[in-house]
């Protein structure tokens, strides 16, 4: 009776056989799939926001002087009283929660109450003519669900619940653009800045069960449609040369813009915006409806529509247009608002190749706007590996993995010397030091040195 007794505890702790164990993966599966269920229903209703911007706006423009203003005011109203921690990407949030202690502070950050806020905010963003994406605000969205799967849970361990919030928003991403191996990468490379084997685990096996999910319900399709264009030897080359230094130049500027604003302006002008952040976003809901009348509607939104044609080589823009879209762009983010900069910075950098394209007449033009994607997008995030993964993904084209390579890390090198710290990496930094001080001094700095 005694053996019998021992064998079944010792049956019961087995890894394959224990009903707790079995519990928690079956749990942890579901917190999978509903993460992808959430981001498809979340890319949906950014379509219908955008529609709805467009319906309202498109028989009278100059109602976007209105809508747009009001729009991003109420937004930061909200994110300020009711859903604090939502502002911004989210991205930065889920970096900083990755090394907080407290899990009070981690759920300031990481709620489900968060990521309804998230959500509903990024679409009134949209629906205001915002230029952000839904892919950045994805992630903490993932990361929260799987924090608050973790807290049900009762996980013991630490480094499990932290597994947990990394495996969330690498299904974010992975789910967002349909693009797991791009998750699994941007998990490692800019979210955690580490690998180890139980972390891993635990994202692969997110990434690979959102995946499915995501394929059950939507088709196996590429974000940006599918080219197979190549890029020749000899002078085609000079394009990655040029993409990759103007990409850099750009996408660093940009991170170094949001940084300085984030850190606050010196004098009157500082003090004033902290003071009036609602007349802020108010201010900066102007200059995007002026940006955005400026192109005759163009830069409202997330780009993708623009992005994706240009892949396809069913458009040309006009050279402005990345210029002004990179104006939408910040006073976006700098409003305060939720909302990403993934998908704007591949229709920034989509365009820019577009642009790029004309100083190369015997080259493919859509190659070269593959180049100018990702040489900015590596300039903004300054994640080399992430850039080229998410772009050959989203893409579906082989023939230029080397070229897509070579301008990420040239690109990613540029933008280092206009902007010394990454972008996300610092917003964590800040966001870390305002929350809880005390991580600051604990070992895997957020920024590289």
């Amino acid at each position: 009776m005694k053996l019998d007794r021992r064998l079944f505890r010792f049956w019961r702790r087995l890894p394959l056989t224990s009903p707790r164990l079995w519990t928690r993966r079956i749990a942890f599966w579901a917190g999978a799939v509903m993460v992808a269920l959430v981001a498809i229903a979340f890319a949906d209703l950014a379509d219908e926001a955008q529609a709805l911007f467009r319906l309202v706006t498109t028989p009278r423009p100059w109602l976007v002087l209105l809508i747009a203003p009001a729009g991003m005011a109420l937004s930061v109203l909200l994110t300020r009283t009711v859903f604090p921690g939502a502002q911004g990407s989210g991205i930065p949030q889920v970096m900083a929660s990755l090394h907080m202690a407290d899990p009070r502070h981690v759920s300031r950050v990481l709620s489900l109450r968060v990521a309804v806020g998230k959500v509903l905010l990024t679409l009134l963003g949209l629906a205001s003519g915002a230029s952000v994406g839904r892919e950045g605000p994805t992630v903490q969205v993932g990361a929260s669900i799987m924090q608050a799967l973790g807290q049900a849970l009762r996980l013991p361990r630490v480094e499990t619940q932290r597994g947990l919030v990394l495996a969330g928003g690498a299904a974010g991403v992975a789910a967002a653009f349909n693009t797991p191996l791009a998750g699994i990468v941007f998990a490692i490379e800019e979210l955690s800045h580490t690998f180890e084997s139980r972390t891993s685990g635990m994202v692969i096996t997110a990434v690979v069960i959102g995946g499915i999910a995501t394929l059950a319900l939507s088709g196996n399709y590429t974000y940006f449609g599918v080219t197979s264009v190549g890029l020749p030897l000899g002078t085609g080359w000079m394009a990655v040369i040029l993409c990759g230094v103007t990409g850099g130049l750009l996408g660093g500027l940009f991170s170094q813009i949001l940084i300085t604003m984030a850190r606050g302006l010196r004098g009157p002008a500082g003090v004033w915006i902290k003071r009036h952040p609602i007349i802020f976003a108010g201010l900066c809901g102007l200059v995007i409806a002026v940006v955005g009348l400026a192109s005759h509607g163009a830069t409202y939104g997330t780009g993708y529509a623009q992005a994706r044609l240009l892949v396809e080589g069913n458009a040309r823009l006009p050279a402005s247009f990345f210029l002004l879209k990179f104006l939408a762009t910040v006073a976006s983010y700098l409003s305060g608002i939720p909302g990403g900069i993934f998908a704007p910075s591949l229709s920034v950098g989509a365009s820019l190749g577009s642009w790029l394209s004309t100083f190369f007449t015997h080259t493919p033009a859509r190659a070269i706007v593959l180049l100018g994607m990702v040489g900015y997008f590596s300039g903004v995030v300054q994640a080399p590996i992430t850039a080229f993964v998410i772009v050959l993904e989203m893409t579906a084209n082989q023939q230029m993995t080397i070229p897509i390579m070579t301008t990420s890390m040239l690109a990613f090198a540029v933008s280092r010397l206009v902007c010394r710290r990454p972008l996300y990496g610092t917003l964590a930094r800040r966001f870390l030091i305002e929350t809880e001080p005390a991580a600051i001094l604990r070992p895997a700095p957020l920024e590289d040195p």
